[in-house]
């Protein structure tokens, strides 16, 4: 059994050193753990490091971003024969002891991906604004994929190999929110581990502001949810219009009752149009739901794909 930890890295000169030095050499039930580290595009010497303290490193000529070094990682653990891969970040904001735990989960074949579940309460470093953020994002979450994650944002995960040939990262931005619905709608089943948390050695780059980072989450699920449920965004939407367009329709039936219809048909006009709205968003959610089947055994062939490449 192969365990492949993974770190996407950005700049991570001043925190790389302590993060790799935290983690475990062994772990029961583990017989292999290789360090892949993903150098984003680094301008410091966050490469040499790596290297220094015995990581497998591959690095992007230019920063990509956190979702591309993630699915960087995801691709180069396969390639490397991994049976299990954790997603750690760089700037050791999650305590390495707890790798043991988050994995076993996905060792014993009970989950395909396990997700850290931070202290969020206890946490020194973040703010009240940024606790209340933390809480509600993850409570859309569950709504809006149906998985029960406690904290969707964490960054620390467990996938078992068959979990990783599945998950196929759209978004620029990041990978948590994404590989939930994703994972939810693929038929993977989730599990959250409690784990602890280190001292912050330095501010968040993946959150800039709190309006940023909400605007940022809106738009991500909002995108992934038409790309893996878009019969159901299109025809809520289409039913929604519909139910718009009844109004104007009962303003100028009312009218036309009491003997005043003539001077508003500019109601049926808007009738008109919202009809016409809803009745091309019950076209595309046909289409859509057409376009989501095809996309769905392409990604079944590119799994196979990737089990035949891996298997050599």
């Amino acid at each position: 059994m192969k365990l492949v930890i993974q770190i996407p890295c950005f700049n991570e000169e001043g925190t790389l050193k302590t993060t790799l030095d935290a983690l475990p050499a062994h772990i029961c039930g583990i017989d292999e753990i290789e360090v892949l580290v993903i150098n984003d595009g680094s301008s410091d010497r966050s490469e040499e490091t790596a290297l220094e303290e015995g990581a497998k490193v591959i690095s992007f000529k230019r920063n990509l971003g956190l979702a591309r070094a993630f699915e960087a990682g995801l691709k180069t653990s396969l390639a490397m024969g991994a049976d299990i891969i954790v997603n750690l970040d760089a700037d050791n904001q999650y305590c390495a002891d707890d790798i043991e735990k988050l994995i076993e989960p996905v060792l014993l074949k009970k989950a395909d991906i396990a997700i850290g579940t931070r202290p969020i309460e206890n946490i020194k470093h973040f703010s009240p604004v940024k606790k209340i953020l933390q809480k509600m994002g993850s409570f859309v979450m569950k709504k809006v994929s149906g998985a029960d994650v406690d904290d969707a944002p964490s960054g620390f995960r467990a996938f078992s190999a068959h979990a990783a040939r599945r998950i196929n990262i759209f978004d620029n931005y990041t990978y948590t929110l994404e590989t939930i619905i994703q994972a939810q709608r693929k038929g993977l089943s989730i599990t959250c581990v409690p784990i602890r948390v280190n001292e912050e050695l330095r501010p968040s780059r993946l959150v800039k502001n709190n309006f940023d980072y909400i605007r940022r989450s809106i738009f991500t699920m909002l995108r992934i949810f038409i790309i893996y449920r878009p019969f159901r965004f299109f025809i809520s939407l289409g039913i929604f219009v519909f139910i718009l367009a009844l109004l104007p329709a009962l303003r100028f039936l009312w009218f036309y009752l009491t003997g005043q219809g003539s001077g508003h048909v500019q109601s049926l006009i808007l009738c008109a149009i919202l009809m016409i709205i809803s009745f091309l968003c019950g076209l595309l959610a046909i289409i859509s739901d057409l376009l989501a089947i095809n996309r769905k055994l392409l990604e079944d062939v590119q799994v196979t794909l990737r089990e035949m490449k891996n298997s050599k």
